[in-house]
């Protein structure tokens, strides 16, 4: 061998006339093939178009729910936790337990308060009604006495009348009894009577003159006993007149005593129950059905109000967040059936439009946009739509908010 190729068979010779047949029918081939794509296409292309404005869809959506955080709200250290994180809870699960030595002794002290409060109540209530009693006692008595006092001074005016009657009568007796002793005695000068007549005048006289003395005295005696009688009738009135005062007042004293000894009773008792209150306070209790999102907690923590220790995400009631384009909104209502696709589960759903959002989502953001500085240019906004996921349906308790959904809303018959 030499090294060289063997020549090549020359090709057959086509004829200008077959050659321009072939490219005829190549060329038929070929718009047949277009049309039969069109044919196809066309039709399907309408009938999408059709299908297709039924419905408004979105892939930026996603499974919603309310996310509690759980705080202490008392002050301790933690001694127990019973939950992990991913766990599922129901209402009214224990979940963490505070160290209650302290409150304990609290409610002892509470306790405590509250029998001191009802025995002051107690031993101060009465005194309303004695007091009641012991005003009236008091009227009746300071009334009596100021009868009697009125009495007494009425009968020494009568007494001070007789005896200046008495008084007048006796200094006549006593004028009169005079003129005979001085008549006695000058008739004894002459010796026109005897001695014994003479002894008998002077006697009368010294007698009627004791007797005005004696009723001078008494007189001075009455008069003196009116007017102490009329000072005590005015002590008396005094007296009565405080009493009929102060009894009111002394009774709404005890009242007030009594309605503060009442509120100290029922200031106790909200703090016992304050008391038993932050007790139970030292369990921490799951408040809706869920499943722990975040645990931040630990045995021996000191824990305070206010400071974050569970997340539980609620898993009994859920909804969908779709976000979609303002322009996709012209038709979309309340009410309107939606189809739902999880693609965690791969799961289909169906639910209904609840409501649509009040602003739109740039709105709510950390840095709103302000339009009207800088150059503006012009951004399909997206505007929140809840949708009402239809219960009872098969995988709804696999759900956790956060999950994409995509949604797909039919705005038409």
């Amino acid at each position: 061998m030499d090294g060289r190729r063997p020549p090549t068979a020359a090709a057959p010779a086509i004829a200008p006339g077959d050659a321009k047949t072939a490219r005829a029918a190549s060329g038929g081939k070929k718009r047949l093939a277009g049309l039969v794509v069109l044919a196809v296409l066309v039709p399907g292309a309408i009938l999408y178009y059709l299908n297709g404005r039924h419905f408004e869809e979105t892939d930026d959506a996603q499974i919603d729910g309310n996310i509690t955080s759980l705080g202490p709200r008392v002050t301790g250290t933690v001694t127990a936790t019973h939950v992990v994180e991913n766990q599922a809870v129901q209402v009214g699960d224990v979940l963490v337990e505070i160290d209650p030595t302290d409150l304990s002794v609290a409610v002892v002290q509470a306790k405590a308060a509250v029998a001191q409060a009802e025995a002051q109540l107690q031993a101060e209530d009465p005194s309303v009604s004695i007091t009641e009693t012991s005003n009236t006692a008091a009227v009746a008595g300071a009334s009596s006495e100021l009868a009697s006092a009125s009495a007494g001074l009425s009968g020494s005016h009568s007494d001070v009348d007789q005896l200046t009657a008495r008084l007048a009568q006796a200094e006549g007796n006593a004028r009169l009894a005079q003129i005979e002793r001085k008549r006695g005695e000058d008739l004894w000068s002459a010796q026109a009577i005897p001695r014994a007549d003479l002894d008998r005048r002077i006697t009368v006289a010294e007698t009627a003159a004791a007797e005005v003395q004696a009723t001078r005295q008494a007189l001075a005696s009455a008069r003196q006993k009116v007017a102490q009688l009329q000072a005590q009738l005015g002590a008396t009135k005094s007296r009565l007149t405080e009493v009929r005062k102060n009894a009111p007042r002394e009774v709404e004293t005890r009242r007030a005593s009594v309605l503060y000894r009442q509120a100290n009773l029922d200031l106790a008792r909200a703090q016992l129950a304050q008391a038993e209150l932050n007790l139970g306070y030292a369990k921490v209790r799951a408040p809706i059905v869920g499943v722990v999102a975040k645990k931040a907690v630990s045995v021996g923590d000191h824990v305070a109000p206010g400071q974050l220790l569970i997340a539980i995400a609620g898993t009994d009631v859920l909804w969908v967040t779709a976000n979609f384009r303002e322009t996709q909104l012209e038709h979309m209502q309340p009410d309107q059936p939606v189809d739902l696709h999880v693609d965690a589960l791969n799961l289909n759903l169906t639910g209904k439009v609840e409501s649509l959002g009040g602003t739109t989502g740039s709105r709510l953001s950390v840095l709103p946009p302000e339009n009207a500085s800088g150059n503006y240019v012009k951004v399909v906004q997206r505007i929140p739509v809840r949708i009402r996921i239809d219960p009872g349906q098969g995988g709804i308790d696999r759900l956790r908010p956060g999950m994409s959904v995509e949604p797909k809303v039919r705005i038409r018959p």
